[in-house]
Order: C-alpha cells, then structure tokens, then sequence
C-alpha cells in the first residue's frame, strides 16, 4: 500500500444538461443558486477547502456560460482547466475520458451537481490506496425513501465495492458521487465504453470486478445530489443545519 500523499488535482464533471432541471431554466443546473452561491461554485469552494489546488472541469452544455461562472466564482488560488466533451448528450463515463489526456497520478473526482463536506473529501485525499485502487465515498447511514430512489446504491464485502447501480436491491450503501482515483479508471471506463456501457457506474463496477475499488464511510457527513428544484431546497435546508 502506498504511504498517504496530498492528492492535489481533481477532475469535476459538468458537462451534462440536467433535463430533469431544465424545465425550470434554459440554462446549467449549475448556474443555479443555492444558498447565493451558484452550484458549481459551491462544489469549487469545496475542494480548494479540502486541499485541491488543480481542478480540471469537463465542459458540454451551456459550456460558455459554465466556464464563466467557474471562472467568476472559484477561490482564486485554485487553478482550472478546461475539457470539451463534444458527446456531453451521452452517459457521463465520456465526460470521464475527455480528461485523460490531461491527467496524470491519483486524483480527486466530482461531480458538479454534489454537495459534499470538504472533510469527506480531505479524507479521501489523505487515505493511502493499492497501485491501481480507487477510493469511494460512501453513506451507509439511514435516508429517506426519495433519496435512496434516486441515488446509486453499492454492494459492499467488507470495505470493498462488489457491485454499483441504480437498481441493486438489496444493497448496502448510497454512493456519494465523490471519488479519489488513479489511470486505472480510465482504463476500467473506456472498456465498459466499447462494451456498450458509456456510464461512469460501468468503469468503477469493472474495478470492483477486480477488487480495486474501496468505499469509505462518510459517517453523519451532510451530501446532496441536484437533479430537481426540490433538491435545491433540500440542500439550503442540509447548509442551514450545518450552520447553525
């Protein structure tokens, strides 16, 4: 196992439209706001709070107007690049790819939609891993029925993922979308990819197939994944908790 090492760049994926969203707005679903903070914005502050100093952003829809809110908006120590997924219509697993040529060694994987506690994410960033192993953030904790509706769920040998989907049942865990990975999972994504699979689930359940994937407990960690307006409200109800 490899000696614990800052992970200091990170791959956030925002190249989606978020149907779901867009019956509200034309525009990003992470444009929009949340507490007064643009979501993209918020999952910025996140990281740099975490340790990011690097993060390279996948860009599809709306990508103009998304990399000027990033722009606008992210702490100013913390460094951006910018990816174009031209097959953003697609599963999410492309977005993935379009950051390979750009990034070398472990490092952090979001998605521009969560909400996550930056300490999950120091965690994650500071956990020694096996040449090859990815690591998850995982909620093994109670959540409402929606939640779990919605969310990917995991199964679970210890604290090893087994398998990864929407529809497991039973299962053990709600994924986080919150990853620290190594090229590895470039690997596992574009063989799930040229099997018919082009979600991101499809490349960490090949790592999981082989034992390289390794979930960790969030513990009472607060998380949101923004799919609705309604989960928008959720959220600003998870921040004001968390403030006071």
């Amino acid at each position: 196992m490899r000696r614990p090492s800052l992970v200091r760049q990170a791959v956030v994926l925002a190249a989606g439209n978020g149907d779901r969203f867009r019956q509200s707005s034309p525009r990003s679903k992470l444009l929009a706001s949340v507490g007064g903070i643009p979501l993209l914005a918020r999952t910025l502050i996140s990281a740099a709070a975490a340790g990011i100093t690097k993060v390279h952003i996948i860009l599809g829809y709306d990508a103009d107007r998304v990399r000027e809110a990033a722009r606008t908006t992210a702490p100013d120590d913390l460094r951006l690049s910018f990816h174009h997924n031209a097959r953003w219509r697609e599963e999410n697993g492309l977005s993935l790819l379009a950051a390979r040529p750009y990034v070398s060694g472990a490092f952090a994987l979001m998605m521009g939609d969560h909400l996550f506690d930056p300490a999950v994410l120091r965690r994650l960033l500071s956990t020694p891993t096996h040449e090859g192993e990815a690591l998850l953030a995982v909620d093994r904790g109670p959540q409402p029925p929606e939640i779990v509706e919605e969310a990917t769920k995991v199964c679970m040998r210890g604290d090893r993922l087994t398998a990864i989907g929407k529809a497991l049942n039973p299962f053990d865990a709600l994924d986080t979308g919150l990853f620290v990975c190594r090229p590895s999972v470039f690997d596992a994504t574009e063989e799930s990819c040229a099997a018919g699979d082009t979600t991101l689930s499809g490349g960490i359940s090949r790592l999981a197939e082989r034992g390289l994937i390794r979930g960790v407990d969030i513990g009472s960690a607060a998380w949101c994944d923004i799919d609705t307006t309604d989960d928008v409200k959720t959220a600003e109800q998870l921040l004001s908790r968390r403030v006071q």
